[in-house]
């Protein structure tokens, strides 16, 4: 998929429909809106979040930066007890696996210019993959299980960017 394809399939198909679980990593993490047919008031991907955890699914979100301002804020009000956050500085990956049986696997970022939420002139030019493929889907988790666990973290070289492993955010 391509360009808005990507807001489409990642976010209305795949992160609106999760039941069980949600596995996000991006480099870049934004208070992305998330408009929809028939709504007067697009909601932020954190009140999606919210909303989605509360209702009971696990949602593991890994990035590489400080999520942006309006996110933080955001997330400050109340972070929920299923929405767990961590970063790891040397994170590029985007990837976001839903209930274990679908994935997207691209170069899109979790913001509103990556996924195509943006209006034409504003979006990012993306590729992406969207695969209910069982061996890549347990590929690229075994990969994020492995970064989510600090298995990675004893032979980084990044350790003056990162002192504390897989930080929590300091909300």
């Amino acid at each position: 998929m391509a360009n808005e394809g990507h807001f489409r399939r990642v976010v209305l198909e795949g992160i609106l429909t999760a039941k069980v679980s949600i596995d996000i990593a991006t480099a870049d993490f934004k208070a992305m809106l998330v408009p929809r047919e028939g709504r007067r008031r697009a909601p932020s991907i954190v009140e999606i979040f919210r909303n989605l955890a509360e209702g009971g699914v696990e949602i593991r979100l890994l990035h590489s930066g400080t999520p942006s301002e309006p996110a933080l804020r955001e997330l400050k009000r109340a972070l929920p007890e299923r929405l767990t956050i961590r970063r790891c500085p040397r994170l590029h990956a985007k990837a976001v696996v839903v209930d274990c049986c679908a994935m997207y696997l691209g170069s899109a970022n979790l913001t509103g210019a990556g996924l195509g939420a943006k209006s034409d002139g504003k979006r990012n030019f993306e590729l992406g993959i969207w695969t209910t493929s069982s061996s890549l889907i347990d590929g690229a988790l075994e990969h994020f299980n492995a970064l989510w666990e600090g298995r990675r973290c004893e032979g980084c070289r990044r350790k003056e960017v990162c002192p504390v492993p897989l930080e929590e955010p300091r909300l």
